[in-house]
This record gives structure tokens, sequence and C-alpha cells, in this order.
């Protein structure tokens, strides 16, 4: 029955709250002239004008306030008040006209109490319409999730709304942090306190956690995040203030934990009054703009309105897609953005040195390069190329088109590097040391942005886990004591771009980040924050194995972010080491050799 109600034409539909409305008008009469009267009312005379009128005068004042347009299976507070509004008007007019017209045997307190009976039918007719179409008076003890929210606030209660008709949960209660609201009910749901969570997780057999927290400090999430991964629950979250749109909230505001969930930190805050200064109304190139890091400077500098915006990169699909990208937010602001795809390769340095002196940038920010460490320790000719003559390339055509600022993005890997690529992003890092030696006072000023890994960018760990999890595993770990320093792609973008604000040439900015993070316990919190269990030796019935592949070549157990103890580092003692692996790389590539850049000195 409900299913063939949902389903009938929308005009049907009307017509039949139409015609129930007129049956509670003729209810409410009844009982009003009941009450009035002290008996059980039987119409007779001029009694029978107001059942003939009263029933159709207030349709049109429902079809003003929007009544007939709602849908009551999402109806909530907004539609109860404008049902009171409409009422209040037609109680008006009713009095009014009883008041006039004088009708005999019809008591003009009838004006009053008929609206009052019938705003009282209407309301439980939409009530009890909402919660028939809608089906929550079941119980839910068949949604296949039983879910605990954390979060006895707004967004705990609308959400709890919202899924009260999906049926693909049982609300067991809420968890909050704070002690006035534990004990209390919302909407016939318990508050518990956090520290009964264990329990409550074993008691009512939760499957699902949700962070109803929106407005929590990343610290505060992460305590959080830290209990639940001990208990056998997955944790879902919904957005953070900044994203939730205004109205309902609905299931499909509820995500999977944000790579910042991971960080184990709050994020480094930029300093919005260095981008402002430095970016607005400039001339911005960008290399590596398709790139995980390349494509989030694109948008936080378009975020600054630049005079023009030029996105390089050798990747069509990757260019493509982020110009597209570039220009719908733009236009979603209200504005349209000179934004410049260019294809190319920064290896390319006649075409480097035309594209900067046609377009005669302001700021250069570096971006291209091969980052990923198997790949270049396969391939070490290639990303000799690319990352050392493409640095030395696109150096050269700033440092002649009197490019202001270049910032170059460099790696942790480039501290005593023991493989390929860190091996080249440090000679990058020493092409613009020597640069910036040379330049006189007023040239470009050359600065580099160390950092570590990219929670969330294209080769990271963590889109590789969730795969990994999503197939059933295993999790494979190079070795169960590796650890790395993370940062968020936002941070990265806004290291770079804060750098390039702040740099007097030769410089080398490190984000503190932190204590490093250990891959193992990253693998084993994303597995069990999945509500899943790794399979282990305590464990030999879990879900998830951790395969230990071993490190692969070049790889370190521990990165670092400085070389030596002295913060302010420019000197090259590294370079012998450096030079000894850009030796071993370049074996079997006679034909390739490295050129000489001046560093031999």
């Amino acid at each position: 029955m409900r299913d063939f109600i949902l389903q009938l034409p929308r005009p049907v539909k009307q017509l039949t709250v139409v015609g129930i409305d007129v049956l509670l008008s003729l209810l409410a009469t009844w009982a009003a002239f009941s009450l009035r009267l002290d008996i059980l009312h039987i119409p007779s005379g001029s009694q029978w004008l107001v059942y003939g009128v009263v029933p159709f005068l207030p349709l049109p004042i429902f079809a003003r306030f929007g009544l007939y347009r709602a849908v009551f299976r999402y109806s909530g507070y907004s539609a109860l008040v404008a049902t009171g509004y409409a009422v209040f008007w037609y109680a008006g007019l009713l009095t009014l006209g009883l008041l006039l017209l004088r009708i005999p045997g019809v008591p003009r307190t009838l004006g009053v109490l008929q609206p009052l009976i019938f705003l009282l039918l209407v309301s439980i007719s939409r009530a009890l319409a909402r919660f028939w179409l809608a089906n929550t008076f079941a119980t839910g003890e068949d949604a296949p999730g039983r879910l605990l929210i954390y979060g006895a606030g707004a967004a705990g209660v609308e959400t709890a709304a919202a899924l009260s008709m999906s049926r693909q949960y049982k609300l067991v209660g809420y968890v909050d942090d704070d002690p006035a609201k534990v004990g209390s009910t919302l909407n016939g749901a318990r508050v518990y306190a956090a520290q009964r969570l264990p329990e409550l997780i074993t008691e009512h057999r939760v499957t699902d956690i949700l962070l109803a927290m929106p407005s929590a400090s990343r610290e505060r999430r992460f305590q959080i995040l830290e209990m639940a991964k001990l208990l056998p629950v997955h944790v879902q979250t919904l957005p953070r203030l900044s994203d939730l749109a205004t109205g309902r909230v609905t299931v499909q505001d509820i995500r999977e934990l944000d790579v910042e969930d991971l960080l184990g930190r709050a994020p480094v805050p930029p300093r919005l009054d260095l981008l402002a200064n430095e970016l607005h109304g400039q001339v911005v190139l960008v290399t590596g703009a398709g790139g995980s890091i390349g494509s989030e400077l694109t948008r936080q500098i378009l975020a600054q309105r630049p005079r023009q915006l030029l996105l390089l990169d050798h990747n069509e699909f990757g260019l493509y897609t982020v110009h597209q990208e570039l220009l719908a937010l733009a236009r979603a602001a209200g504005w349209e953005p000179d934004v410049l795809p260019l294809l190319g390769s920064v290896t390319a340095t006649a075409s480097m040195h035309a594209l900067c002196a046609r377009h005669r940038p302001a700021i250069v920010y570096h971006a291209a390069a091969y980052k990923h460490v198997p790949l270049v320790e396969q391939n070490p000719g290639q990303g000799i190329d690319n990352n050392v003559m493409g640095t030395l390339s696109m150096a050269q055509a700033a440092r002649d088109a009197g490019v202001r600022r270049f910032v170059l993005v460099s790696t942790d890997k480039a501290v005593r590097p023991t493989n390929v690529m860190g091996a080249t992003k440090r000679m990058a890092e020493l092409i613009l040391q020597a640069f910036a030696a040379d330049i006189p006072a007023g040239g470009t000023c050359f600065s580099m942005v160390r950092f570590g890994n990219v929670l969330g960018s294209s080769g990271s760990v963590v889109p590789l886990f969730r795969r990994q999890i999503a197939q059933g595993g295993p999790i494979t770990v190079t070795h169960p004591e590796v650890t790395r320093y993370f940062m968020t792609i936002p941070e990265a973008a806004q290291l770079v771009l804060q750098a390039g604000a702040m740099g007097e040439g030769g410089d080398v900015f490190v984000l503190d980040m932190g204590e490093p993070v250990k891959i193992m316990d990253l693998a084993r919190r994303m597995v069990t924050l999945s509500g899943l269990s790794v399979r282990d030796a305590d464990r030999p019935d879990g879900d998830i194995p951790i395969t230990i592949t071993g490190l692969r070549p070049g790889e370190k157990l521990y990165e670092e972010l400085l070389i030596g103890d002295n913060p302010e580092a420019t000197a090259a003692q590294d370079v012998p080491a450096m030079r000894a692996v850009l030796a071993r790389c370049v074996q079997g590539f006679p034909e390739d050799p490295v050129p000489a850049t001046g560093l031999d000195q």
C-alpha cells in the first residue's frame, strides 16, 4: 500500500490531501459545535451554511502557504510552522465572517474553537503520514548496521533523523563528552558518557560509529579515533562545518575518514596575508600543474585572484582536468579567470625560455618532478633528466626572464639521499643554491621547500591501503619499523606558497610536521577504523593480513628533514655521497652523461 501511494502521480496525491483536509474541516466543525453547545451536534437550519462553506475556506490559504507542495515523508518543523501560520489566517477570516454575518444558531466563538481543532487534526494527519510513508514506525531491528553517534549536538540529531528513513542503521544512542548531556534522551535515544564507549559496543553489538562533531578540533578527533581503533567498529564522519551545506543533513553527507583524521596532529594553518600580498594581481606559473601538489597549488593560487595563472604539464589529461576544475571554481565564485594551460616539458630548454620570455611570470612554482622512488630507481636516466636538468632549465629561463621569485618543491628524501629520486632532488636544491649565490641584488629570489610524504597524493600509502582493504587484503608494508613524516596536500601547497613569500635567496623551508608516523601503525589504524580487524599471530581469524615485502632499492627506514643539526643549512656537505649515488645511477647510460652544472668546484 505504501509503495502504491508513493508511485501515484503528483496531482493525484495533492487532490487526495485536499480531500482529507475537507473531511478534517467538517470533523472539526462538528466537534466545535458539539463542544460549544455541550451536545452531540446534529446540524439544522442555517447551521448547514457553515458546514457548506467552512471546509473550503482554508484551501486557498493552505495553497498560498505551500502546504500542498510539501513532501510529507520529508516534512518537519518548517512544515508545522507553515501550517500554524495558515490556520491563524484562516481563523481570522472565519471569525471576521461570523462576526459580520451573525448567522442564527451559530456561536461566534466557533471562529476560534473550530480552527484550533482543525489545526490539531491537520498536524496529526501530517505527522502520521510522514511516519507511515517514511516507514519510521519500524524498530530498525532488521537494519544491517547498529549505530552510535558520537556527538549529541544539532549535527548528530539531524543526522539521526535522516538515517531513520534510510533503513541502513538502527540507532543505539548518542555518545558525548559534555557531562550535562549524559543521561538525557534525544528523540527517544539516550546520551551516554564517552567513557562507556567500549561497554556500549559490546552490550549493543554496535557495528558503526559516526563522528557528528563538525566543529571539534583535529586533536580531539584524533583522540577519539585512537580510542576507536581498539574497538571492532567502522568509523565514519560528517564533513566539517565549513563543508556542510545549508539544509537537511542527508545520509550522503556521511563519508569515510579524511586523510587529515589519520595525520595525528592539527594541520598547520596558512598565513593568508602573505599569500594575498604575494599572489594577487600577479602572473604566476606552476610547473607540474596536473599532479597532486601542482593542482592543489593552482587551486590556492586561484583563490588569491592572480592576473594570469599559467599551468604547465606534459600530461595532457592531468592538465585538461585541472584547467576545467579551475574554470568551474572561478565561475562559481562569480569571476572569469585568465588561466592558460600549456603542454610541454621542463626539460625542453628552448621552449621554457620562450615561455618565460613571452608571458613574463612574476613567480614560478616548480612542482614538476618524477617522485616515485621505485620507478625512478628503475629509470635513473629519466629521473636525472626531469628532476635535475628540468630544474636547471627552468631556473635558467626564470633568471633570464627576470622572474621575481622561483620556488622549488623538494622532498625529505633529498637529505642524505640513498636513492636516485632523493639524489636528483638534492642536486636540484644545489642548483638553486648555486643560482642564488650568483644572483645580484634585485634579481630572481630562489628558494626551496622540503617536506615529507603527502597524504592522499598519487602514490601515497593511504589510497593504496584503502584499495587493499577494499579488496580484502593483504596490506603490503615494506618493513615493520619504517617511519615517515606526513602532511596533507593543502599543507604542502600552503607551505610552498608561503615559502615563495618569505624567501630571501637560497633558503630551504621545512614544515614542522611533529613526530614521524610508523607505517605499520598507520596500516593497522586504517584497518580497525574500517570496522575490520588485522589478521596476525594474536588474531589468526582477523579480516585483513599485513604482509612485509622488504625495503625497496634505495628506500630508508627513517626519513630526515634537515642535514645535520643546523636549521639554517646552506652548505653542500653531502655532495660527495650524493654524487656517488648519481654516478651509480648513470652507469650504463654513457650516451646521456650528467652535464656539468657549475657545481663541481
